[in-house]
């Protein structure tokens, strides 16, 4: 296992060029997500990082605020657009994340964060997942994302932590792109 000052060196190197050269992107995605979906443009969201300990998931916001005639809002799948299905499609939504990699609260690689509600449900064994930062992309992203059950996730976040590697996490950034 390579140590966490050299994962968040890799962290920084690769997140801060990728801001740099995403910043056009970046910029133009806010703007269509705030004509497209309206305000807010972020969706933030608590989940459980390194140790469990909560943060503040920030993603591009795809759902639209449309509500009923009650002022019940709409069905999720009534508030997706076209744009949003696209965002998601792409995980162009997931890009503010790079924001969390930067504030060292994930890392580009690690298993991906769940919901708070969840911990509880964890065994031992799949609470290993929060040994490590979580990531904006991990082995599960990459080895089946979500055509693999939930106990099949579980495993190979713990798989990753117990084999994690500069070389695997540079496979892992590779392959997701």
């Amino acid at each position: 296992m390579y140590h966490h000052d050299s994962k968040r060196i890799l962290d920084l190197i690769l997140t801060i060029t990728a801001i740099t050269i995403l910043l056009p992107v970046l910029l133009l995605l806010a703007l269509l997500v705030r004509v497209k979906t309206g305000p807010p443009i972020f969706f933030r969201q608590q989940c459980p990082g390194l140790n469990g300990k909560p943060f503040i998931l920030l993603k591009f916001r795809t759902m639209t605020q449309v509500r009923d005639s009650n002022e019940k809002l709409l069905s999720d799948g009534e508030r997706l657009t076209s744009f949003s299905r696209f965002l998601r499609n792409s995980s162009l939504d997931e890009l503010p994340e790079l924001i969390k990699v930067m504030k060292g609260e994930m890392s580009l690689v690690g298993p991906r964060p769940l919901l708070m509600q969840y911990l509880a449900r964890y065994t031992l064994e799949q609470a290993r997942r929060h040994d490590v930062k979580p990531g904006i992309t991990g082995w599960a992203q990459i080895n089946g994302r979500n055509n693999v059950t939930w106990e099949e996730k579980f495993k190979m976040d713990v798989w990753y932590i117990d084999n994690q590697s500069l070389c695997l996490d540079l496979k892992i950034i590779f392959l997701t792109i």
